[in-house]
């Protein structure tokens, strides 16, 4: 092969030295270096190529495959798919190489002494005999150990990045399986390429069947159908699922791995064996868990009941005159529902309040507080995101925090600081915006409770669950182990009402009463009328881009949140965040795409999964204020931090312009724009119209059809989700 080729799909090879090395990313392997070409003749000057290298080093000879690409900023480069290493053409070149403090124990000294010594067969004896090195003056038996220690580990980390390379796996993602799997991973992989679904984010279980497969591992291997018991079992996970019944679980995996039904009841018993799943043999259904959510799921159950058994630090208290004095000190006058609310908290260790927007929670959150400090307790309020958390601190004008700072995450040990061993220093915990707590952050949090504090657990039952596995807020409540206080009454009287009005009319069933839309200049509940998606789509960019900014002042990505029920689809929350991203920040500079997706400065963006190391979670919603593409790196501000994101690393955001009614739990906007049609049908639940439509503060604008929204309302189906908490709660 010559210099530089060119394949037909437009990939093009050229062989050369590495001149120097401008950047390198110890963490993501990105770099930007200058190739000196072998065949000057063909350019005219330096190469920069740009990509994923592990462990390169000036004077190094490479086949470099890829594309070329024009910079806006850093001009023409040359963007590497594939590479490898190979002898370097001169034996300058094989001295330089070896000079470049790669090797432990080899500077320029012993470099020139090596090469002088073994000329062109230099590498072959490193490689191969590497015990000659000490005919080399100077090289003696504990310089000999560094250099083939570093030689070993130099080689093997490139084996590995070519090897991963080799099997499709792109140089992100190839740089990410180094850093779990180490040298070992061409082994690893060989063995079991299913260890990279269960061992390496980002790589599922789709992407490592089809390395498997042009492995040539058999499809009805072992290794294949536990790997896809696994990927079942977290799928339903992902759905919110604690826990499945077995019989559907193992058809849903056996459809998915077209193998028989005994091969993955076999899988199902070895998991069970090697302790990764549990299964319930003495209920119905025999539910199948992971094991880490049946942990979870027994631990919340056990410290529930432990916390609602314990004795209290409050001690006796008159409730009723607790509950006069603080109606006399906010100078408010409650009702009965109200107060009875209050007087639960102040007489049980464990209190369920339940109820829609408007009823009154915040003012009875608001009467706890000063009565339970007046005892001399000490209270902390927590929400599980981080605008309801400062949601909850501004209605309450008490400090509040999200549950995992409360909980202090250690990234040096993969758990939070506050735990068991080491409680919260609190006698009473205020919960806001319970619905939104899955199996395992309940469990972290209960566990970091004392066992005598007051636990108040505040949320809207009626709204969507959490994202996560569980159903925590309505098992509790369906256990009955607890009082529970449900407040219907509305006592919001604002500008606004129309919203807290509807968002009861549809939760009780009823369609909602909409505000006139002609000419309106008046904030409050709108319905626009489209029938066809294209027109939904195009009515939404108006309402963004031009009627809300002008008639109510509201800045377009700041204030306006559009939702979609699905993904897919015209109106669906992809394609509306390309068209508005298009709309709302045109012609933005510079680009970067990654895994499918496209960022630029001021692009508003969301956090897709926890990351506790970045303390950024799953659902914050934040501006991109920068793309270095030198440095591989993207900021995002979100609120008052600023934080760093490797471009490997993209995969944890996605565009925010528009987002999931499931996402916008715990949020609050300015104004939603909802859009809503016939062919979202398998998606139209009460639930979701009316956790959507208690987003909206100030406007709520709903795009679509009336028969969309007529089924959405009538249809109070909860989608089932499986698990035992309650049963558990139940049986003490």
């Amino acid at each position: 092969m010559g210099p530089a080729t060119r394949n037909s799909d437009d990939i093009e090879t050229i062989r050369g030295t590495v001149e120097h090395i401008i950047y390198s990313n110890d963490d993501t392997h990105y770099t930007v270096a200058r190739l000196e070409p072998d065949d000057p003749a063909l350019f005219a000057e330096l190469v920069t190529i740009v990509g994923q290298f592990a462990s390169l080093a000036e004077g190094e000879a490479l086949l470099v495959e890829g594309r070329w690409q024009n910079h806006k900023k850093f001009g023409r480069q040359f963007q590497v798919k594939r590479y490898s290493a190979i002898a370097p053409p001169t034996l300058a070149g094989m001295e330089r190489y070896l000079s470049s403090h790669l090797i432990k124990g080899i500077g320029p000294k012993f470099a020139k002494r090596i090469v002088r010594k073994f000329g062109e067969k230099t590498i072959d004896i490193i490689d191969n005999h590497p015990k000659r090195l000490l005919e080399v003056e100077g090289i003696g038996t504990g310089r000999l150990r560094d250099i083939v220690n570093s030689w070993s580990e130099h080689r093997a980390i490139r084996d590995v990045m070519v090897f991963l390379q080799g099997l499709g796996i792109s140089a992100a993602y190839a740089s990410r399986v180094y850093k779990v799997l180490g040298v070992g991973a061409i082994e690893a992989i060989k063995a079991n390429p299913y260890c990279l679904a269960a061992e390496v984010r980002g790589i599922g279980f789709k992407k490592a069947d089809e390395i498997a497969r042009n492995m040539g591992f058999p499809h009805d291997a072992p290794e294949r159908v536990r790997a896809g018991v696994a990927y079942v079992l977290g799928e339903l996970a992902g759905a919110g699922h604690v826990c499945f019944p077995s019989e559907g679980l193992v058809r849903k995996a056996s459809e998915l791995l077209q193998v028989e039904i005994n091969q993955v009841e076999e899988a199902i018993r070895h998991q069970e064996l090697a302790g990764s799943i549990a299964i319930e043999r003495d209920f119905h259904g025999q539910p199948v868990y992971l094991r880490a959510l049946h942990d979870a799921e027994l631990q919340v159950a056990h410290l529930l009941r432990c916390i609602g058994q314990a004795e209290s630090q409050l001690g006796d208290i008159n409730a009723a005159a607790a509950v006069k004095w603080a109606e006399k000190r906010n100078h408010i006058k409650l009702d009965p529902t109200q107060r009875e609310a209050i007087e639960a908290v102040l007489t049980n260790k464990v209190t369920v309040i339940t109820g829609g927007p408007g009823v009154g929670k915040t003012t009875i959150v608001n009467c706890i507080i000063p009565i339970l400090r007046k005892k001399g307790m000490r209270v902390l309020l927590a929400a599980p995101t981080g605008r309801a958390a400062k949601r909850l601190a501004e209605t309450t004008g008490h400090q509040a925090r999200t549950i995992h700072r409360m909980l202090k995450w250690n990234p040096s040990t993969g758990t939070f600081s506050v735990n068991a061993d080491h409680p919260l220093e609190t006698d009473a915990v205020i919960i806001d915006e319970t619905s939104m707590l899955d199996i395992t952050l309940m469990r972290d949090l209960l566990l970091a409770i004392p066992l005598t504090a007051v636990v108040a657990l505040v949320g809207d039952v009626d709204q969507l669950p959490s994202v996560g596995p569980g159903n925590v807020l309505r098992d509790i409540i369906r256990s009955g182990v607890f009082p529970v206080k449900k407040l219907e009454q509305i006592f919001r009287q604002d500008e606004h009402s129309t919203i807290v009005w509807n968002a009861h009319r549809i939760n009780h069933g009823q369609m909602p009463k909409f505000d006139p839309g002609a000419g309106a200049e008046k904030e409050g509940f709108y319905f626009i009328q489209r029938d066809e998606p294209e027109t939904v789509l195009q009515t939404i960019k108006e309402l963004c881009t031009e009627r809300i900014p002008n008639r109510f002042g509201m800045d377009p990505a700041n204030d306006i949140q559009v939702m979609s029920p699905m993904y897919r689809g015209v109106i669906g929350v992809t394609n509306l965040n390309t068209e508005l991203r298009n709309c709302l920040n045109p012609g933005a500079h510079p680009v970067v795409n990654r895994f499918g997706r496209t960022f630029a400065p001021n692009d508003k963006v969301k956090q897709i999964r926890n990351d506790y190391e970045k303390d950024v979670f799953n659902g914050d919603i934040g501006r991109v204020s920068e793309v270095n593409r030198v440095a591989e790196k993207l900021v995002v501000r979100f609120d008052d931090k600023y934080v760093d994101y490797a471009f490997s690393e993209l995969d944890n955001l996605q565009s925010a312009y528009a987002i999931s009614v499931h996402k916008s739990q715990g949020s609050e906007y300015p104004a939603v724009v909802i859009a809503l049609a016939s062919h979202h049908y398998v998606m139209l639940q009460r639930n979701l119209l009316y956790t959507a439509v208690t987003r909206g503060i100030k406007l709520v604008a709903v795009v679509g059809d009336t028969k969309a929204l007529a089924v959405a309302v009538r249809n109070d189906r909860i989608r089932r989700r499986h698990t035992r908490l309650a049963e558990r709660l139940k049986l003490g």
